[in-house]
């Protein structure tokens, strides 16, 4: 069965207040056209279809639109909800589309209850395990400790049990979203930290012919069978030098797989530019990004006066300018000192801060509980 492996859409996105609808659809009129090209029997999408819970019309209606397209060509569609989808939201009439062979899986008991479909060499079943926020689904699979790693290792076990009273020569295919130990993340993922720890290993997938992942940006593999699609556009600066691209897999008789991965259209390209104002705007070499979007950073001594204004006249998509020279005293500015630190380490730091004395071990424990606490409302709000 071939397969095209795609996530992270995130419609409805803006780019520093830029909307990127139209170059969302560009990506899906380029993903329909993989479909025809490729002869792809099924698409998988592993989660955030949506950039927030309550998506805009105009992000819906592009949604809505893709899903006929793949419908009229009769081509199956298994999704699955991420941590910025709202999972009741995007589960609306799911029954009922699966009709059309679009199958959705948002709900934490449907975990084990997979799209079937066939091909020459017999079944396949995909499973979707939507983003599974601990604190809220930990007592729905019997776990006592609300973590990543207990819950979808609970949930993996549920699979492995249905797979194991299916037909012996039935192939597997698992649709995740989640943060899997070894891969490279990016700036415009959202943090999904939850008790502490927000990956999980590589091996909870163990017994499945292959794992779709989604959540971080970055297309990658982890392994043979298990791979990140990545993001189908570059949604911060951070990501200007990653190719974007989705994965195109075969799993053929006696669960054989190869892959490649399918670059997806650049609209516009994202850069980086460091200088003087005045060899910004008068130097020749800087041509070939005047369309580009740009992150900016000036080294003027003295802040230029209407600098945005007057490098946008040469560089009409310049939309982030920084000015490092004019941070602060301290070495680092506040986002590059809390890089890579948790949620709960940021808290015990501003805490130390203000007091003057480290977080005794009972306030770290009430400061994590407090955490969590924030975090599992915000992700029942949005699950509702």
């Amino acid at each position: 069965m071939r397969i095209l492996h795609t996530s992270d859409w995130h419609l409805g996105r803006q780019l520093h207040r830029v909307p990127l609808l139209a170059e969302q659809r560009t990506f899906l009129e380029h993903l329909l056209d993989t479909v025809r090209r490729e002869h792809v029997e099924a698409v998988v999408v592993a989660g955030d279809v949506f950039d927030r819970a309550i998506p805009p019309l105009d992000a819906i209606d592009l949604f809505n639109w893709v899903l006929g397209e793949l419908a009229d060509l009769r081509v199956p569609l298994v999704m699955i909800s991420g941590n910025h989808d709202s999972p009741r939201r995007l589960g609306v009439n799911a029954r009922l589309i699966e009709r059309a062979g679009i199958h959705l899986r948002t709900s934490v008991q449907d975990c084990a209850r997979p799209a079937v479909l066939h091909d020459e060499h017999g079944p396949v079943a995909f499973y979707g395990l939507p983003y599974l926020e601990p604190g809220l689904v930990h007592k729905h699979f019997g776990v006592e400790q609300p973590s990543h790693h207990a819950v979808l290792s609970a949930a993996m076990d549920t699979i492995r049990i249905d797979l194991a009273a299916r037909p012996e020569n039935t192939r597997s295919v698992v649709l995740a979203h989640a943060f899997v130990t070894g891969a490279d993340t990016s700036e415009s993922e959202r943090d999904i930290t939850a008790g502490g720890v927000p990956s999980v290993g590589a091996s909870v997938f163990t017994g499945v012919d292959y794992v779709a992942l989604g959540h971080l940006h970055r297309c990658q593999q982890i392994s043979e069978r298990i791979r990140y699609s990545g993001s189908p556009l570059a949604y911060s600066f951070s990501e200007a030098s990653h190719p974007k691209a989705t994965w195109l897999i075969d799993l053929d008789t006696g669960s054989a797989l190869t892959a490649r991965t399918i670059l997806c259209p650049v609209p516009r390209r994202l850069h980086q530019l460091t200088g003087t104002l005045n060899d910004l705007l008068t130097q020749p070499e800087h041509t070939e990004y005047e369309d580009c979007w740009l992150h900016i950073t000036l080294t003027d001594t003295d802040r230029p006066h209407m600098a945005m204004e007057r490098l946008q006249r040469r560089f009409p998509h310049a939309l982030k300018l920084s000015f490092p020279q004019q941070q602060r005293s301290a070495e680092e500015s506040y986002r590059s000192r809390v890089n890579g630190r948790s949620d709960h380490e940021i808290t015990l730091g501003f805490l130390d801060h203000v007091t003057g004395i480290p977080a005794t071990a009972p306030e770290q424990s009430l400061l994590q509980e407090g955490l969590e606490s924030v975090r599992t409302a915000a992700a029942a709000r949005e699950a509702s």
